[in-house]
């Protein structure tokens, strides 16, 4: 039964990675009004498959903590820390991708000085959105950095993973310790491009090894 609950939680790691990516490659660039108007129904459906994505994933992550040990400390923070990174992004999606086109499609026969006050308005969306992808790529890189540091104990998982996760995570929080500009369109995508490449080798690792 644990065998197939971790094999079914591989494969959700790789369906939820699979969507981040289609959700990256139509995930429109943001600007004023008149743009994000233009963008609105590509930017609810990329971000509506980021949504989605979330819970695949999350019963994903929770098969890996099963694998690496549900009764380990150290995998359960992992997996918290996870769960609050997953929340943070649908936050960000719901915000900028569902909440934002709703609100600007009510706006597109106003004045010239009211769609200038709801730009400070989508100003304010774009920095609350902001503030989430910071704690996205935080907990990610936190979880996975728990996950694989139990990886290279109990040999869980083959340990090349392990150490391809110890290079994500820590990079990724140098670089933001370091203000790296994470959370523009083209760094974010290159995080997102390195984070669903552990997720699929891990999801696939753990559909084809056994619990030891």
């Amino acid at each position: 039964m644990q065998n197939q609950l971790e094999k079914s939680a591989g494969l959700a790691l790789i369906i939820g990675s699979i969507l981040v990516i289609i959700t990256m490659v139509f995930h429109p660039v943001g600007g004023n009004f008149e743009h994000l108007l233009k963008i609105s129904k590509m930017a609810i459906i990329s971000h509506g498959l980021a949504i989605i994505s979330i819970p695949i994933l999350a019963f994903g992550f929770w098969g890996l903590t099963v694998r690496l040990g549900k009764n380990d400390s150290l995998s359960l923070l992992g997996f918290i820390i996870m769960l609050f990174g997953l929340l943070a992004g649908m936050l960000a999606a719901a915000i900028n991708g569902l909440a934002l086109p709703f609100f600007i499609k009510q706006y597109q026969d106003q004045s010239v000085e009211i769609i200038t006050q709801i730009n400070h308005i989508i100003h304010y969306g774009f920095a609350l959105n902001k503030a989430m992808d910071y704690i996205f790529i935080a907990s990610c890189c936190f979880a996975i950095v728990l996950w694989s540091i139990i990886i290279i104990k109990k040999s869980t998982l083959p340990k090349w993973i392990a150490y391809l996760g110890l290079l994500l995570g820590i990079a990724a929080i140098m670089l933001m310790l370091s203000n790296v500009a994470f959370t523009n369109l083209y760094s974010f995508r290159i995080f997102i491009a390195g984070l669903v490449s552990w997720i699929i080798v891990t999801g696939y690792a753990i559909t084809k090894t056994k619990n030891t």
